[in-house]
């Protein structure tokens, strides 16, 4: 399956919170769209890496993409390093997008920015025909380089280089991420309070899609940073 858009996640909750709405916005144009999460989030203080699986499919489902796969590195301490880098490649070389979009490229937690490298570097890596991988049936993978790597934007708040329209599609995002019940805000838990499970975290979330939305005129947005200049083919692409 060829998919137009593959977006890349440290943890399974990490694109719900970064990229929901961009996802669930591309999904309704008629985009494929699909997620690699790198871990399975085993270090979280909350929830068992097996209800986190189950979360992340029903957040999947709330998004409507057509794939979702865990590449069970190790949480907090895999690295941006050939033994991590070759199963991302195999991930964009299976499903050939034209875009990519990565974790933030600095966060609070050090798997995020770890996560951002991994996902820029095993994109450039990809497209080098020298570097030899197969599939899952043995098949060698054709070298593939995607067109573009977008970074989503986490809990430091960094200057976007664009902002992504998603007021349409804000509730979508938010239903994603109240997927993940074991991490979220539940005032029925008896499990210890973290930095995403405050209540204030989720207000800071909508806060931020509002404030980026602001940023361009609309309700809600998503930024992204690029570390590659974009272009466009005409002024009139800018909104």
């Amino acid at each position: 399956m060829k998919l137009d858009i593959l977006v890349l996640a440290a943890h399974p909750d990490d694109v719900e919170l970064g990229a929901g709405g961009t996802i669930a916005k591309h999904v309704a144009l008629g985009y494929k769209v699909g997620i690699i999460d790198f871990t399975k989030g085993e270090l979280g203080t909350r929830g068992t890496p097996e209800l986190r699986s189950q979360e992340a499919a029903a957040a999947a489902k709330i998004l409507g993409v057509s794939v979702r796969e865990n590449l069970g590195l190790a949480d907090g301490f895999f690295q941006n390093d050939p033994s991590s880098q070759m199963p991302v490649i195999k991930m964009i070389r299976k499903y050939q997008p034209s875009i990519v979009i990565g974790n933030a490229i600095t966060d609070r937690h050090i798997d995020h920015g770890k996560g951002a490298s991994l996902a820029y570097d095993a994109s450039f890596l990809s497209g080098l025909v020298k570097i030899e991988t197969k599939d899952d049936e043995g098949n060698a993978q054709q070298a593939w380089r995607p067109k573009v790597v977008y970074h989503y934007i986490q809990s430091h708040y960094i200057v976007p280089d664009l902002v992504v329209d998603i007021s349409a599609h804000f509730e979508t995002k938010m239903n994603s991420i109240k997927a993940f019940k074991s991490q979220f805000f539940d005032p029925s838990s008896k499990e210890p309070q973290t930095y995403i499970s405050n209540p204030a975290f989720m207000k800071m979330v909508e806060g931020r899609a509002q404030e980026l939305g602001h940023s361009i005129g609309v309700e809600y947005g998503e930024g992204f940073t690029v570390r590659r200049v974009p272009g466009v083919n005409s002024l009139f692409d800018l909104i």
